[in-house]
């Protein structure tokens, strides 16, 4: 089983010719999967230009502004199929898309995403932001059972034959005002936020990088 990650930055990229190009690595990855032949685990970063983008579960009506305002403020909106409902992109934040075979780490679907979420509270925790799962939701929250309570990543995925992609959004230098147009993964009563909004500065993307790869790569060695 292969087990190493192979690493990818795409940089700043239109959010549907990520979609593309994921699509292609997680079709080839099941292609070759159901054909018996050695798959690789791809993980991939990248930052993409403002958009709003619609889980295939998700309502609609959490887009709070209409397709002229959308315009306005430079964003596009896109349906996609990752589970979850609607959420933001846009530079500033980091998107995560791994592309894994979670037969390779004999794991399922909810184990993949407790240690993706595992990952980012570790990394974090390294810039003193102590941070949480809320229940019966995803992602990674600050001050849970709080007023304040808060999220600082959003998770939404897509699994095929234990093959994932989609993933992770972490505001790192991220644009929150972006977020007053929705209700954020469908939640009318929780805010959002940014390692820069936590820790007064703003920290530097390629840094947060190399650690949260770092983190990953730690919960998915076998």
């Amino acid at each position: 089983m292969n087990d190493i990650l192979k690493f990818e930055d795409w940089g700043l990229i239109e959010y549907n010719q990520a979609w593309k190009k994921q699509e292609t690595l997680f079709e080839s990855t099941i292609r070759r999967k159901t054909e018996g032949l050695p798959t690789e685990n791809y993980l991939v970063f990248c930052e993409h230009p403002h958009v709003y983008t619609l889980g295939k579960s998700g309502d609609e009506h959490n887009l709070l502004i209409d397709y002229i305002q959308l315009q306005a403020k430079d964003a596009t909106f896109v349906h996609t199929n990752r589970g979850g409902d609607i959420t933001y992109h846009g530079p500033g934040q980091l998107v995560g898309y791994p592309i894994f075979n979670l037969e390779d780490f004999h794991i399922g679907l909810k184990q993949y995403v407790f240690k993706i979420e595992e990952a980012i509270i570790n990394c974090l925790a390294d810039y003193n932001i102590k941070c949480e799962r809320l229940e019966k939701a995803t992602g990674v929250w600050l001050d849970v059972g709080k007023p304040s309570c808060r999220k600082i990543c959003a998770i939404g995925v897509r699994s095929s034959k234990f093959v994932t992609m989609h993933g992770f959004a972490l505001n790192v230098n991220t644009d929150l005002t972006y977020f007053n147009y929705i209700n954020p993964c469908g939640f009318i009563d929780k805010g959002v936020t940014s390692m820069e909004k936590e820790i007064g500065t703003k920290p530097d993307m390629e840094e947060v990088k190399s650690k949260l790869r770092k983190s990953i790569q730690e919960q998915f060695s076998v």
